[in-house]
């Protein structure tokens, strides 16, 4: 599965985005899907993750309460909306496909090249 991201900017502190991450191909859902970010000078690190029905969701601790994923079958497209973004936020954003629900990067084998989200404070 290929993997398009998409929705980043710049924005101030408590603001919000919403991400999006379109696939392709006719199994997208059968994947768990996932994103992470990256911030310079730091590893990448988990975000958030759904399962391939939309019911089950896994969030990092940081973005718990802020954040929610979600998924379209039909539209072939995962989502990442952002509320109260603040400056620690900061990152490329990254969305992935796996097999399997999971925290772990190195359960999802295919990734989007990347989108940029900065927040100003």
């Amino acid at each position: 599965v290929q993997l398009q991201a998409s929705g980043g900017g710049l924005v101030q502190t408590g603001d919000s985005l919403r991400l999006s991450c379109a696939a392709s191909g006719r199994t997208f859902s059968s994947y768990g899907m996932g994103w992470f970010r990256q911030a310079p000078g730091k590893e990448r690190e988990f975000v958030a993750s759904i399962d391939w029905s939309g019911r089950f969701t896994y969030y990092a601790d940081s973005v718990k309460g802020r954040f929610t994923v979600s998924r379209d079958n039909a539209k072939n497209t995962v989502y990442l909306q952002m509320n109260s973004l603040k400056p620690e936020d900061t990152a490329v954003y990254y969305c992935a496909a796996g097999s399997v629900l999971s925290r772990d990067a190195r359960n999802f084998a295919s990734w989007g090249q990347g989108t940029q989200v900065t927040v100003s404070s």
